[in-house]
Parts: structure tokens; sequence; C-alpha cells
């Protein structure tokens, strides 16, 4: 089970030195979509030749274009790229395999997909090395989450790594844990935080604890 750092409401310097608070602790590391929206791959590239023993994900929700966004993508230095689930068959399976020729890895987002069994099942077709369920901003204003849909996707995902990810505190880490995903994406309820490193070391914890307990 990995930890994910997403980064989202903060500019490349902002990020570089958030992560170094932190680094002991994550996993993986996420430059957001708002930071790639206003910021460009020149964010993905940063954080890559800031942390080159991290791996850097780029949260860039692929729609259309797959190839060619996975190829910009691995060129600033992204490990894992994301596409949304709602893209069509063939976006995510031109993504998957630009990424194997690359050495890359795909990250599917749920976010918006109606059916996520189904639609989950599909995706473990095309050979994504993620499936993440994802409650959105919006959603999470309305009290939601996505602890339930993980549930689902674990049921009948065989082959890809399962994630989840929106809304994830260190008060809910636990209920997630004990679903066992194998990446957990987590955003404000870290970087939030006055104390960034040590709520992080904790979630660290409580993962490593629950995978001892397990084995």
């Amino acid at each position: 089970m990995e930890l994910q750092l997403a980064l989202d409401l903060v500019n490349i310097p902002e990020a570089i030195e958030l992560v170094k608070e932190v680094q002991d602790s994550i996993d993986i590391v996420e430059i957001g979509t708002p930071i790639i929206n206003s910021e460009g791959h020149a964010a993905v590239r940063a954080m890559k030749n800031a942390y080159p023993n991290l791996t850097v994900l780029a949260d860039i929700k692929i729609m259309d274009a797959a190839g060619y966004e996975v190829s910009q993508a691995s060129k600033a230095g992204a490990d894992i790229i994301t596409i949304l689930g709602a893209a069509e068959d063939s976006s995510i399976k031109g993504a998957v395999d630009e990424a194997k020729k690359l050495g890359k890895k795909i990250l599917v987002d749920l976010i918006a997909v109606k059916d996520i069994e189904k639609r989950a099942k599909e995706l473990d077709s095309f050979g994504v090395d993620y499936i993440c369920v994802h409650t959105g901003y919006d959603l999470q204003a309305e009290g939601k989450n996505s602890f339930e849909d993980l549930e689902t996707i674990k049921a009948v995902v065989k082959n890809a790594k399962t994630a989840i990810a929106g809304g994830i505190k260190l008060e809910t880490l636990p209920e997630v844990i004990k679903s066992q995903p194998d990446l957990i994406i987590v955003g404000g309820g870290i970087t939030s935080k006055d104390n960034k490193n040590a709520v992080a070391a904790e979630m660290k914890k409580l993962i490593e604890e629950s995978e001892s307990t397990v084995a």
C-alpha cells in the first residue's frame, strides 16, 4: 500500500518546498490538474528534477489524443500519467500502449463514471496499471466520499492496482485502510495542516502497521 501526496493549489516553488517537508513519508508526488493548468509540464519537470528518486504522477486527466499526451508528460519526467475512465476505449488503450513503450504507468480516474463496477471490469482488461475511485471537490462539498466505490472495484478488479482519492484525512484513513487499496491519495488532508510532516508520517505509520497486521 502506497501513499501519494496530491498537490493542487500551489505554485511550483511552493510545491517543491512542501514536498521537502514530507518526502520521507510519501511514495508518490502528484502534480495536480490545477497546477498543470496554470504552469504546464514545467511543474512536472521541476518536481522530477528536485526529487529524482520520488515517483511523480502527472494528473493531466487525458480525454483524447492519449498517445501524444502520454508522450509529452513522459518527456517532462512523469512516471505515472492519468486518463479519465470516461474517455473512449481506444483512447485508454492508446495511452496504455504508449506508456508501455516508454516504461511509464497509467492511472485511470473514475471520477463522474456512473457504472463503476462495469467500467472497472472493462478497464482492467485493457492493461491499465491503476484504477482509481475519486470523489472530486464538488461532491466532497456535498459530504460524499469514495469508500463504498473502493469496495465495489476491489471486488471486480483482478489485474490492475486499486486506488482511492478525495477527501481522505488522518481521521478517515483507518476506514480506507480496511479495504486494502494499493494506493491512497491524500491532498488537503496533509497540505492544509500546520505540521505536514507529522501528519504524513502518522499516515505512513498507520499504513505500515496495517500491512504488518495483514502479513
